[in-house]
């Protein structure tokens, strides 16, 4: 074989046939993650084109983008849901999210440090009492909730959908704070108690710093829930003044078949621009908190 020229019909012949046997393949992949790339956005690229278009056009076309694009929707969107301005829904999901974010990152980084790093009695039936909560239907623990809450004068206001995020409640986050800190050396926290330090400064200078992949990941999936949680607004707040984006999207929805679909779908596409906007920024410490979270 090492004989035959480099410009030889042989060589030209291996050469292609090497070069199909690697190109094809690899063109056919990427013709099918196209296709399936195409199918999974066409809905998406559906909405914001029917943002632009007028109401009564919607349903009329089936195609991505209006030929006559309009930005009435987005204009009548912020003003369509009533007297209160969709601006404040708004506000009101954020406020939400970010306390329901600090809450659940503190206590469950928190919780997962003592459930890693310290030694105390009953430790592992704690942790397969968390485990266990993980497989209870959130729906099982609706009503036993509620009655609490409203004997505690709290419906009607946002405590029933913050405060227990403070208290380390969503047993999957403190799992997954335990798993990756269980992943990091013990001998840092043995050097650091030669040091003087002691189980608080050890949590803050070098498990927090060490634990941010896991910790955005937890800030991340806890934003998206509480910025799309649509039940637990509906339960808890009464008055349209502290409604949040969920609610007022679905104002836009009449039973009467009145319904305002070109301002809801503009108001639906504002609502992803602070999910794109998180996971744009927490992307990097999201793909590493899912990538090392349980390895040693």
């Amino acid at each position: 074989m090492s004989d035959i020229p480099r410009s030889s019909p042989v060589t030209r012949l291996l050469f292609h046939r090497w070069t199909a046997g690697r190109v094809v393949p690899a063109l056919a992949r990427h013709v099918v993650l196209v296709a399936v790339l195409v199918v999974v956005l066409y809905p998406l690229w559906w909405l914001v084109g029917s943002s632009f278009r007028p109401t009564e056009e919607i349903f009329a076309h089936i195609g991505p983008w209006p030929a006559d694009a309009t930005l009435d929707n987005y204009r009548e969107g912020f003003t369509a849901a009533g007297s209160v301005h969709f601006a404040r829904f708004f506000l009101n999901s954020f406020v939400i999210a970010v306390l329901a974010v600090l809450g659940n990152v503190l206590s469950c980084a928190l919780a997962g440090y003592a459930l890693a790093r310290l030694e105390f009695r009953f430790r592992g039936l704690v942790m397969a009492a968390v485990i266990g909560s993980i497989l209870l239907p959130y729906h099982v623990t609706i009503i036993p909730q509620y009655a609490l809450f409203s004997e505690l004068g709290w419906v009607g206001t946002i405590l029933p959908l913050v405060l227990p995020k403070f208290l380390a409640t969503d047993a999957f986050f403190v799992f997954l704070m335990v798993q990756f800190l269980r992943g990091l050396p013990a001998e840092l926290d043995d050097a650091a108690r030669i040091d003087g330090c002691g189980h608080w400064r050890i949590f803050t200078r070098i498990v927090v710093p060490l634990s941010l992949p896991a910790i955005g990941t937890t800030a991340m999936f806890t934003f998206v829930h509480a910025w799309n949680d649509f039940l637990g607004p509906l339960l808890y707040l009464t008055d349209t003044e502290s409604y949040t984006v969920s609610q007022g999207l679905q104002m836009f929805v009449d039973a009467t078949g009145q319904s305002e679909y070109g301002s809801l779908f503009a108001m639906a596409v504002l609502s992803l621009a602070p999910l794109v906007g998180f996971f744009l920024c927490a992307q990097r410490l999201l793909t590493e908190g899912i990538a090392t979270t349980g390895l040693k």
